[in-house]
């Protein structure tokens, strides 16, 4: 379709005659009127438009039409007598497409507007294949992450099954975490780090830190009084095994799978710490990742508060004495000083998903 816009009626009548064989013609008198047309749907696949019409001239209409997402794609030919070079820059510069010069020449009309619309079917026809691609990559991107969630819960769920504790451990972790993170993330020196997409991965990847205890004895691992110091070393291979169980699934797949590094980080490392003491490497300091100093506090706060079958529930305020003695010992004590502003969250995320013995 074809809007013609023109405050002439003589002019009206002549370009609907030089049209009508070849388009279904449409025709406004004032800009108005064909900003209406040009916003309705179906919308015109081409506008021819005066430039000199009292009440809102020619650029005037063009620029509202460029501005309208509507409207924004309908290329904008200008039929005018004003043909210098200032008027035909100031026409391109508000969005027209061509020029057509008064008195009209039929056949320069004709050949104008199918040049304009052959290269709008090409511009739609690239629109539409664009709008297809995203959606494609929108829809793949989904069953990617919908994978990495089913990968990491099936894995988390293999150690739950062994384990003492209860499902509500991994999710009151992954929400310590993500807590912990992005508070975190207010701080200049972690902003480059922890951003958004990588937050969602340690939230998903939380599960996991205990992956390597499937490894451990029954013996072990469910003795209900206090570890031997050879039974406390057999327990302390979980880290290893943890990360060993990662790896071997990411070869499995015969390549990197990045969404699975600060897994095998949390699993091998969050019972590192700060000063050193810890294992499975005994790392000092910033030698021990970010996502497993994070782990760390959420790991051992939640430990304090449940019930185990070798201890029993300590309080909010009880299990706050203990990791304070922990910090720049235990903790990073940059990091635990963030956990102190969020611990009132740290409480009602266990309260939210309390197994009832907190």
């Amino acid at each position: 379709m074809v809007l013609v816009v023109d405050d002439t009626p003589e002019n009206l009548s002549l370009m609907s005659a030089v049209l009508k064989d070849h388009y279904k013609v449409r025709v406004a008198s004032k800009g108005e009127r064909a900003l209406q047309i040009a916003q309705a749907s179906p919308a015109p696949d081409i506008i021819l438009l005066d430039v000199m019409m009292p009440e809102m001239d020619g650029y005037e209409v063009c620029r509202r039409l460029k501005q309208d997402p509507r409207s924004a794609h309908i290329p904008v030919l200008f039929l005018t007598a004003k043909t210098d070079i200032e008027s035909e820059s100031a026409g391109f510069k508000v969005g027209g497409v061509d020029y057509i010069a008064k008195p009209i020449s039929p056949p320069v009309v004709l050949a104008r507007v199918q040049a304009q619309l052959q290269l709008k079917r090409m511009a739609d026809f690239l629109r539409d294949k664009n709008g297809f691609l995203e959606e494609e990559v929108g829809k793949r991107t989904r069953e990617l992450s919908a994978m990495q969630d089913v990968t990491i819960l099936a894995m988390s769920s293999m150690a739950e099954t062994r384990d003492n504790e209860t499902g509500n451990h991994i999710l009151r972790t992954q929400r310590y975490v993500r807590c912990l993170a992005q508070k975190l993330q207010a701080l200049p020196k972690y902003a480059p780090v922890l951003t958004d997409a990588y937050i969602h991965l340690l939230y998903k990847s939380a599960p996991l830190h205990d992956i390597g205890k499937v490894g451990i004895p029954d013996r072990i691992l469910l003795k209900p009084g206090k570890l031997t110091p050879e039974e406390f070393e057999i327990m302390k291979t979980h880290t290893t095994l943890g990360y060993q169980a990662i790896e071997r699934a990411e070869k499995s797949m015969d390549m990197h799978l990045p969404f699975l590094q600060p897994a095998k980080e949390i699993a091998l490392y969050h019972q590192e710490k700060w000063d050193g003491s810890g294992y499975p490497e005994g790392l000092v300091g910033e030698a021990i990742p970010l996502s497993a100093r994070l782990m760390a506090i959420a790991d051992v706060y939640d430990a304090l508060i449940s019930r185990r079958v070798y201890k029993g529930a300590m309080s909010h305020e009880e299990a706050m004495i203990i990791l304070r003695q922990g910090r720049g010992t235990h903790f990073d004590p940059e990091v635990f000083d963030v956990f102190l502003e969020v611990e009132a969250d740290f409480r009602r995320i266990a309260i939210s998903l309390s197994d009832g013995d907190h």
